[in-house]
């Protein structure tokens, strides 16, 4: 005769509260001091500097390697007489353009990508073609083509800047998942409406990582270009700054002028991109 299956009995126990237990622990002071990005950062262009000045003291020849005195002193003096300024307003007012017209074309390229298929093969063959393409490359055309202007510069931003932002935006709207895009579909969302509304706010961290790619790319191709285009025109930006100084052996400058490269982009890094990411992608929970 079988045994009657085994029943538990249940029962129900009475925990005391917990009283006067903290539910929260506060980290100590310098942890929450180290916790500071903009500190540890700084931090590490703290020590950047501090071997640049004993390379330099170790080198001892200021014509090859000056310190992060001289080269702030180079810097004061032409912030000072206003040619520094100049050059950097000269460059940011080009750059500015290229950029946001690669930007725009990019945008326009990937949105017409995802909605037609015309538009897929037609990105997809572009960006085989021409990304591997040096935009610095086509400067000789673009001289020839519009000659000695800002025109030909911001020619060539535009094709350094377009195609890794239309690589990353599209490789975003093609890892949207098919919820969001059902659910578009739902409400009856399609053409610019579906992709401004689904697409971009679901893609928005690969959009921004290829807007950071387009601005070091564009700041590159407008260096290089300007140390031709500064050549040829006799005016220029930071890269006809960095090329004359070069000529003339002002290394100081040089480095003067490298710097000042460097502080737009982690001003721009720091202030801007962190800003659009704070109020976008780390708001809405899609960034750690």
């Amino acid at each position: 005769m079988s045994q009657p299956p085994y029943i538990r009995p249940e029962f129900e126990r009475e925990l005391p509260p917990l009283r006067n237990v903290p539910v929260e622990t506060p980290l100590p002071l310098s942890q929450r001091v180290w916790n500071q990005a903009w500190l540890r950062k700084s931090l590490i262009v703290l020590l950047v500097l501090a071997l640049w000045e004993v390379a330099a003291r170790v080198q001892q020849n200021d014509l090859m390697l000056p310190g992060v005195l001289q080269t702030w002193h180079a810097f004061s003096d032409d912030m000072r007489n206003g040619e520094l300024p100049a050059k950097i307003i000269n460059s940011l007012s080009t750059l500015l353009k290229g950029y946001l017209i690669g930007s725009l074309l990019a945008l326009l390229a990937s949105a017409l990508a995802v909605t037609t298929q015309f538009g897929r093969d037609l990105l997809s063959t572009l960006t085989a073609m021409l990304n591997p393409l040096p935009a610095i490359a086509l400067l000789p055309l673009a001289l020839l083509w519009f000659g000695l202007g800002n025109v030909s510069l911001i020619f060539v931003l535009v094709h350094s800047v377009m195609w890794p932002i239309a690589l990353n935006t599209w490789s975003g709207f093609s890892g949207v998942p098919e919820t969001l895009r059902m659910a578009g579909r739902n409400y009856g969302l399609s053409g610019p409406r579906y992709v401004v509304t689904i697409l971009i706010p679901a893609s928005l961290p690969a959009i921004l990582a290829g807007l950071k790619i387009g601005w070091a790319f564009a700041w590159r191709t407008l260096i290089a270009a300007e140390l031709v285009f500064g050549a040829s025109s006799g005016e220029g930006g930071l890269g006809w700054y960095i090329f004359q100084n070069r000529n003339e052996l002002f290394t100081d400058r040089v480095f003067a002028g490298l710097v000042t490269v460097i502080a737009i982009g982690l001003l721009v890094e720091g202030v801007v991109f962190a800003s659009l990411e704070k109020v976008t992608i780390k708001r809405w929970g899609m960034h750690r």
